[in-house]
């Protein structure tokens, strides 16, 4: 699939951040995340981690997978980047998951540059394979749901 050059320019800020977060360097991801979060990409970056999360765990998950995705990406972010918070994996693992807390339950949607920060850190955890695969998927994913939602 070729992607327009806008959703090219994404996917390249999307596979930086990446990039960086598999290199554990704070500073490339800072940098890398302050360029992805213009983009609100949630809804891509939401996407990617769901298909991560489901190819490595096809017989559905529970709450110890979750749990055991959040603590190790949790700790192994935590070594190198201290501004990494729990609770916003959380709510993007959530999302992924298709669960949107409510700012009533006393969760608070992250903002696009918590997201940008964040995203990249759980699909470098769960990376297993180059990333452009799944960047593609996304996007067709979202495609397909719009198509489909549109009357």
């Amino acid at each position: 699939m070729q992607l327009p050059s806008a959703a090219r320019a994404l996917a390249g800020a999307v596979d930086s951040a990446v990039t960086a977060a598999r290199d554990s360097d704070a500073e490339a991801l800072r940098s890398a995340a302050a360029e992805l979060a213009p983009y609100e990409a949630t809804t891509l970056l939401g996407e990617i981690v769901r298909l991560l999360l489901e190819e490595g765990h096809p017989d559905g998950l529970d709450g110890d997978d979750v749990r055991a995705v959040l603590d190790g990406c949790t700790r192994t972010a935590l070594a190198w980047l201290p501004e990494t918070s729990p609770e916003v994996l959380l709510v993007l693992v959530a999302g992924a998951l298709g669960i949107h807390p409510e700012e009533a339950d006393g969760i608070d949607r992250p903002s696009p540059a918590a997201v940008a920060l964040h995203a990249p850190l759980l699909i470098a955890y769960l990376l297993r394979r180059p990333l452009a695969g799944y960047v593609t998927a996304a996007f067709m994913e979202i495609a397909r749901a719009e198509t489909m939602e549109a009357p």
